[in-house]
């Protein structure tokens, strides 16, 4: 029979790294080749290639419509970036070409739109796909079919004054019970920049007034919220991608923390650039307050894919950029930041929906901590060297004498 004939049928993308599957971006060419190996001479009417790229969003949500009835709406959307076709074999006449017993290498090349593409992504109702589909056509013979996906990636420079701008910002919030107040906690926090690549450490400073007679627990966390929207609908996944916490603070008692170091783990860039997907992340600095909800500020940030450049500078002044009245502020970042704290002593991810819960009005539906398919755009994190962090010498060095202490002592 002729399917037996057909020993290989494959697509192999050229790739300048043995063993790497090549990442592309808006321009460039995608080359590879279509690989066929026959045990014996085979007739073929024709081989064709078929490249597209889609973000598609979907999901379903229950609806009632009385005490007996109920049904089902359904929620889709796509945006199409990429559609492009090619003959790889085809005779002019219309005539089958027959191909000799052996292996056969058919080449292809195409260009993506110069126009912004939008990187490869899997979330829980969508996804933003690329591949490339072969087709080939035999007489008397069903059409064999193959896929093959390929990553594209779209750059983001952290290295632009947006995203190296600092971040800060200061909440409070009044302990309750039984309508009685029992004093206010703030947080007040502060990081360097906007902008990281997967595998950063960022130094987060901040201050943590605890004015109630009861002990508070500092915690901090790096969250992810895709966000798929689809006939005017929207819905929400999000998810705790790292967490930190820090010690405990007492009644009428203040805390600093002087550059405490969270993980940014190997996790998909920010996407920000499509109508129907985003992905966007928040490090978010929290603490319980007794009697009421949790107390969280939040800070946006952006996953880039181009480290920050080894000759910039990652301690610009905060007081030149951000007018806060707090002496921490102003504080140099140190060389090593306070390693993150054992998995033992994290916080549950059920703890951090709860703060999610607390924040955002809707619910959380999963904080698992683990995305369900991690791109591949932290391959930056590994490419290039990390830059220098800290400085060896704090301009400001503070005296033993004016450290942080109990207001009652």
């Amino acid at each position: 029979m002729i399917f037996d004939k057909l020993k290989k049928f494959d697509i192999v993308f050229d790739s300048a790294e043995v063993d790497c599957p090549p990442v592309y971006s808006s321009g460039d060419v995608v080359s590879g080749r279509v690989v066929l190996e026959l045990s014996g001479e085979s007739r073929v009417d024709s081989l064709k290639l078929h490249a597209e790229g889609f973000a598609k969003v979907h999901w379903t949500e229950s609806r009632s419509a009385g005490s007996s009835t109920a049904y089902t709406q359904n929620y889709s959307d796509e945006v199409e970036y990429l559609n492009r076709r090619e003959v790889l074999l085809q005779a002019d006449n219309g005539e089958v070409t027959v191909l000799p017993a052996g292996r056969h290498e058919f080449p292809f090349s195409f260009q993506l739109p110069e126009e912004t593409l939008v990187t490869s992504f899997e979330g829980k109702h969508g996804s933003i796909r690329y591949w490339v589909k072969v087709k080939l056509h035999r007489p008397w013979a069903t059409v064999k079919k193959l896929k093959k996906e390929f990553t594209v990636i779209e750059p983001i420079d952290i290295n632009t004054p947006a995203l190296l701008a600092p971040q800060a910002g200061t909440k409070d919030k009044m302990a309750r019970a039984w309508y009685r107040n029992f004093g206010q906690v703030s947080v007040t926090a502060k990081i360097d920049r906007k902008g990281y690549t997967p595998g950063e450490v960022i130094p987060v400073f901040a201050e943590f007034d605890n004015s109630t007679s009861r002990s508070i627990v500092p915690k901090a966390f790096i969250t992810q919220t895709q966000t798929f929207i689809a006939r005017g609908t929207m819905k929400q996944k999000r998810s705790v991608v790292a967490t930190l916490c820090g010690d405990i603070v007492g009644a009428r008692c203040r805390e600093t923390w002087h550059g405490r170091a969270i993980k940014i783990p190997p996790v998909g860039p920010s996407v920000l650039q499509c109508r129907i997907i985003k992905v966007e992340y928040m490090l978010k600095v929290c603490v319980d307050v007794p009697g009421t909800s949790k107390l969280c500020l939040e800070l946006p940030l952006v996953i880039g894919t181009i480290p920050l450049h080894p000759f910039g500078s990652r301690t610009s002044s905060v007081s030149s950029q951000y007018s806060v009245n707090l002496e921490w502020l102003r504080m140099a970042i140190p060389e090593q930041p306070e390693p993150p704290p054992d998995y033992s002593s994290v916080v549950t991810e059920e703890e951090a929906g709860q703060c999610n819960n607390a924040v955002v009005p809707q619910p959380a539906e999963d904080l698992s901590g683990i995305l369900e398919r991690p791109l591949m755009a932290f391959v930056q994190e590994f490419r290039f060297r990390p830059p220098p962090v800290y400085s060896e010498i704090d301009p400001n060095p503070q005296p033993f004498n004016m450290r942080p202490r109990c207001m009652t002592c």
